[in-house]
């Protein structure tokens, strides 16, 4: 094919034809070489209603006869005539050609076909048409024998083109798109620009918004050569043959057995969370293997079809990496989209999503109309919410990295629910035993027990049994199964994170992401403008960059460190005031005219103060995250990547802090330095502090975990969801007030109607991220407290994939499908937060429940002390133990007699009145020693469990080293292949030997 080619152009030379460089000669359908047929499903990645299309999909099938493409405008003008019948002369020399070498490799690159259209250079007045009256005589006198088929073709082009893919002819599909404004005054930079970006190889068509008549789009086509060419230089890896497995001798030694399961499983149900595979009929195997694309070699790689060879996201992404490198000034940083989006020359650039979401037919008869159609229908719809997600068409759609994250929510969700099974259990646990509670009974049957007034002026005297319902409420989450949940929770987070290792490790394989490195990042523009005057070379790229001296970062870190500290500082102000606030509250509550609130005062202070916390929380989140903004820029991080990380960790650290804080006040500070009657500490010598209620202070930490929990995740479902269809709403709104939607509703272009979509956030999935980290850290940290945690979370998560996967497809403009190989920082911050709720869990166990004094009464000063542990009887007299007696007359208050308060105090009549008792210090030990025993036990178990857990399957690892071997091997065939049919070709001697 190559010197039948080589002949071609000399004829063209020779007859001194005028042609320009973007003619183009069509060839016949490639027929498949015997490495490339085992892989054909490489051909198939479009929905079976798009095969429909498929003859005008596919623009380098054409006929024998096919017309050159119009010439440029730049054409001489010789006579119609003269150039017809050379063009004529031309065709059937390459038609004997082409039929010569039809029983020969067809080389599927290196072909006459360069595939390059005339650039069309719209200018902003309308004037779209480039092409010269010669060009269109031409190309009439060409196709008059075939005016029939090519109308019916240019018909199916012009609807191609009007819906939005495609540019005017219909053929060149759209990658990317650029938006301006007319009246921007950076004229010149993007004039400099769009020229280099021509230069580069792409073509660009503009395009005036059908509702603003000052915004204009910019249409970009990479065609097949220039991503070829970037495809090289960007290492992207291509399929090359179809994938054999070395595992016979299992299928050998297990083969009967296995016929046997799969024969069993046929008759079984089938798995209703599973997708049917007609159901997705674009998800069929394509398991190849690849290899860094390389236009040399390039006979190796499966090429059925030029236009679906490289994926939607593929080219887009080819796109993006142009436009970052691209110069629009003259000087070392004047290059890249992100700095022309900055100073305003653009106001976007995005990939265009692959059509409408929606289809007037349904899609079990007539098929998915594009990739979006079929997402939405598949995934994003609420029908779906109970099967697994298509993660390869969500990471052929959007890129790797978003595909991870919803791996990676999908797998998180998927462990919450034995999670939330267990905690269930230990709940439901504790309200069959409530009543049958020993601790419980005597609570509720203390008709005689006074217990000491729990405020200085309007509290009355109460007795105990008047805390019956708390008792039981408090038994629901402080039972005999909180231990063990908690044991369990922290085992699960260290599973949780080992296996999602695992289960990365799969995908970074199915998705070829092994080899994978990232590329070497663009410096920031505020970096280089910052420390332009300082230089080092850069020990990966060679050349020198400026470079930021370790003085000025450490005294920036030293600044940014101490931001993050005052905004902690900032933090527990907050939750002192709401101590403050809950202090005030209790004498007015206990005061109130209403009967129920002044019977329940203790309720109500408690409510009320977490609705307070919630909306001071709310309110801190935007003022730190224009705190972290600030903190980070100071820092002038050197890459994207390292900003983001940056600016991640301090939103988390705000976040968490902000979310936790007056948690951790509740569990761990909340009636401890309470006092005692008669000798009560006082804030600021006023108000009395607040002490816990007789049954326990573990009731009013499972309020306020339950109730930011609930009303966090529905502000941010609200968020994520209802706020962009507002502003969505409000865009539509807008343009139908400009009485221009009805008008244009039908006719309104593809990328016009994504650049009325909301925009991803500027920060990318970081958000997303951050609710599940702190999500995770509410399901681990107290759970101990809280065993409905992870129900919560796990109903909350199966509406999170939904809400998110219907934002990604409906709702946002289609983000640029990035690569990625896990989930950064996050996998750390996890990490970090399985050790602190084994810590946590372990205080709150000790310290906040009643198990450690509940256990030491039992085997110390009860009933069974000589026996052992039996059950509930052993617990026989345990409340009336762990109260203490005062005299009343002290208070000065006209009361008599005696009253009883939580806590381990000698009698007002023993020798030593209101000291702590023996009993006192043997539960304080025994609390210490089961915070030690309790870590080190599940620190081991955690750290067993990782170690027997790899971070990778065995056979994943066999499979790989395999696949290295034989791609290896198959490259060298093939490459042997090639050189012995260009010496059969050629007319040499054939040897069976490397030549």
């Amino acid at each position: 094919m190559v010197h039948h080619s080589g002949s071609i152009q000399s004829f063209r030379q020779q007859k001194g034809m005028n042609t320009s460089k973007s003619e183009t000669v069509k060839e016949h359908p490639l027929k498949p070489s015997r490495r490339s047929m085992p892989c054909l499903a490489q051909s198939q990645t479009h929905p079976q209603s798009l095969s429909k299309h498929s003859s005008f999909l596919q623009p380098n099938r054409v006929q024998p006869q096919s017309r050159p493409q119009p010439l440029s405008a730049g054409t001489s003008t010789a006579t119609v005539d003269v150039v017809s019948e050379r063009a004529k002369v031309m065709e059937t020399l390459e038609n004997n050609l082409l039929k010569l070498s039809n029983t020969e490799y067809s080389d599927p690159f290196l072909d006459t076909g360069k595939d390059k259209d005339t650039y069309t250079d719209d200018s902003e007045h309308g004037n779209y048409d480039a092409r010269t009256d010669q060009s269109l005589l031409i190309q009439n006198k060409l196709t008059r024998q075939k005016t029939e088929p090519r109308t019916k073709s240019s018909l199916k082009a012009d609807a191609m083109a009007s819906s939005g893919l495609f540019f005017k002819d219909g053929k060149k599909r759209i990658d990317y798109i650029l938006v301006y404004k007319k009246s921007s005054p950076q004229v010149e930079k993007r004039s400099t620009f769009e020229k280099n970006l021509r230069a580069e190889g792409l073509m660009l068509e503009r395009e005036p918004a059908v509702t603003n008549s000052d915004i204009m789009f910019v249409k970009i086509h990479c065609p097949w050569e220039t991503l070829c060419k970037y495809a090289e230089r960007m290492n992207i890896r291509m399929p090359f043959r179809k994938k054999c497995y070395y595992t016979d001798w299992r299928s050998k030694t297990m083969g009967s057995l296995q016929r046997n399961m799969r024969e069993l499983k046929s008759w079984l149900p089938r798995n209703p969370m599973k997708l049917d595979k007609e159901a997705l009929p674009d998800l069929e195997e394509t398991d190849c293997y690849t290899a860094p694309f390389s236009r040399a070699r390039i006979h190796h790689f499966t090429i059925n079809n030029k236009d679906s060879f490289f994926s939607n996201s593929t080219r887009s992404r080819i796109v993006h990496h142009m436009l970052q490198r691209t110069k629009y000034e003259d000087g070392k940083s004047k290059m890249g989209i992100n700095r022309l989006l900055n100073n305003g020359t653009y106001e976007a650039a995005f990939p265009p999503h692959e059509g409408s979401h929606k289809s007037r037919h349904p899609i079990k008869t007539h098929g998915a109309q594009n990739h979006r159609h079929l997402l939405y229908e598949r995934w994003a719809r609420w029908g779906m919410w109970y099967k697994y997600q298509p993660l390869d068409l969500i990471r052929r759609y959007f890129g790797e990295k978003i595909g991870l994250y919803f791996a990676w929510l999908g797998w998180y969700t998927g462990m919450l629910i034995p999670a939330a099974l267990v905690g269930l259990f230990v709940f439901l646990y504790g309200l069959f035993t409530m009543d049958s509670s020993q601790v419980s009974k005597e609570i509720c049957e203390a008709n005689e027990t006074i217990m000491c007034p729990m405020c200085e002026r309007n509290c009355t005297l109460q007795k105990l049994n008047e805390s019956c319902i708390y008792a039981k409420v408090t038994h629901l989450f402080d039972n005999g199964g909180t231990v063990f949940f908690a044991i369990f929770m922290a085992i699960w987070a260290t599973v949780f994170l080992e296996f999602w290792k695992r289960r990365r490790a799969v995908l970074t394989y199915d998705w070829d992401l092994i080899d994978w490195e990232d590329e070497e990042e663009e410096l920031r523009p505020q970096f280089e403008a910052k420390y332009s005057q300082v230089e080092r070379v850069n020990p990966i790229t060679g050349k020198p960059e400026p470079f930021q001296p370790f003085p000025d970062k450490l005294s920036r870190l030293m600044v940014s460190v101490s931001g993050i500290f005052f905004m902690i500082s900032l933090v527990l102000t907050a939750v002192f005031a709401v101590v403050v606030y809950r202090l005030v509250a209790m004498e007015q509550f206990a005061s109130f005219k209403w009967y129920f609130i002044k019977k329940y005062w203790q309720f109500a202070t408690s409510g009320t103060g977490v609705c307070i916390n919630f909306m001071i929380i709310m309110s801190l989140n935007v003022v730190y995250e224009k705190v972290a903004y600030l903190l980070t820029d100071l820092e002038h991080p050197r890459t994207e990547s390292e900003w983001e990380n940056s600016f991640a960790l301090k939103m988390f650290l705000f976040q968490f802090v902000n979310l936790n804080s007056s948690i951790f006040y509740i569990a761990f500070f909340l009636g401890r330095f309470a006092g005692r009657p008669g000798k009560y500490n006082k804030l600021f010598n006023r108000w009395r502090l607040e002490e816990c209620h007789p049954s326990g202070c573990l009731i009013d930490l499972c309020l306020q975990m339950g109730v930011i929990m609930v009303l966090k995740q529905m502000w941010n479902n609200f968020m994520e969801l209802g706020y962009p269809l507002l502003q969505n709403w409000w865009s539509r709104r807008k343009m139908k007030r400009g009485g221009q939607l009805m008008e244009h509703k039908v006719s309104l272009p593809q990328w016009e109607k994504d650049w009325n979509l909301q925009p991803m956030n500027l920060h990318g999935l970081m958000d997303e991220y951050l609710e599940m980290v702190l999500q995770f850290g509410f399901t681990t940290i107290f759970v101990a407290a809280f065993p409905l945690a992870p129900l919560l979370a796990l109903l909350n998560n199966i509406i999170e994939i939904r809400l998110d996967a219907y934002k990604f497809v409906t709702q946002w403009r289609r983000p640029m499908p990035a690569r990625a190989t896990d989930i950064g920082i996050w996998y750390g911050i996890l990490e970090g937060i399985g050790v602190l709720a084994v810590i946590t869990n372990a205080f709150v166990i000790a310290i906040t429940s009643d198990y450690i004094p509940r256990f030491v009464y039992a085997y110390k000063y009860g009933p069974c002390t000589d026996q052992g542990y039996r059950q509930e009887k052993c617990l026989k007299g345990y409340v009336n133990s762990s109260l203490s007696v005062f005299d009343l007359s002290e208070l000065g208050m006209g009361y008599s007699g005696y009253c009883r308060y939580r806590d381990y105090r000698a009698p007002p009549w023993s020798s030593t009145p209101y000291e702590f008792t023996l009993q006192f210090w043997h539960v304080l030990a025994a609390r210490l020693a089961f915070i030690i025993v309790f870590e080190h036990l599940v620190f081991g178990i955690k750290s067993f469990i990782a170690y027997l857990i790899p971070d990778m399957p065995k056979d994943l690892c066999d499979r790989m080293r395999r696949e290295k071997y034989l791609v290896q091997e198959m490259m060298y065939e093939a490459e042997l292949e090639h050189l012995q049919r260009e010496r059969k070709k050629n007319g040499k001697q054939y040897h069976h030997e490397w030549p």
